[in-house]
């Protein structure tokens, strides 16, 4: 038998602390998802901390029952870049975060231009995906979501995003051999 849980009423410096952890614990995975969702660093980082401001806003009301803490901000995150797209309206790029991986002292110019060039590819081909896929994308390789996950935040079943996964996958994989076979460009 299970036992009634006790309510224990926390004090603001507590949830401050809890909050805290929390931020630090999450944060890298909020900011790559949205750094997979927005071209600019400086956007994400802007985005990331609205994310943030949202949550410890509404900290008081999340109810750890209904989902976790993860799956909680992530959908905050994800309607937080929703409304950044409703109100530019405009087209939307898929970057990846390049800042890191680019550029390395141990890599030649040839190797440096070889990355750029498969970076392009790739954002070209993450482009052609439906809204949808390029969601489910960057919740999983950006944010590093499991499909549970992913699942909960975008309202799917797990093998749904499963399926769709494994038809990116191949979509992209065919969107390489364009490239190679020079019909990419």
């Amino acid at each position: 038998m299970r036992e009634p849980e006790v309510q224990v009423e926390m004090t603001e410096a507590s949830a401050a602390e809890v909050f805290a952890g929390l931020y630090e614990q999450y944060m890298p995975g909020v900011y790559k998802y949205i750094r997979y969702r927005v071209a600019n660093v400086h956007l994400a980082e802007d985005l990331t901390s609205a994310v943030f401001e949202k949550a410890l806003a509404g900290f008081g009301r999340y109810e750890k029952d209904r989902a976790s803490f993860f799956t909680w901000v992530m959908t905050i995150a994800r309607r937080v870049v929703i409304d950044h797209y409703r109100q530019q309206s405009g087209r939307r790029d898929m970057s990846l975060d390049k800042a890191g991986d680019i550029a390395s002292g141990d890599s030649s110019l040839e190797q440096d231009a070889v990355k750029r060039e498969e970076l392009l590819r790739l954002q070209v081909c993450l482009a052609r995906l439906s809204e949808h896929e390029q969601e489910i994308v960057s919740c999983k390789f950006g944010a590093e979501m499991n499909n549970r996950q992913v699942a909960g935040v975008l309202s799917l079943s797990e093998s749904n995003v499963g399926t769709i996964l494994y038809r990116v996958v191949r979509k992209l994989r065919d969107c390489f051999r364009e490239w190679e076979n020079g019909k990419g460009r």
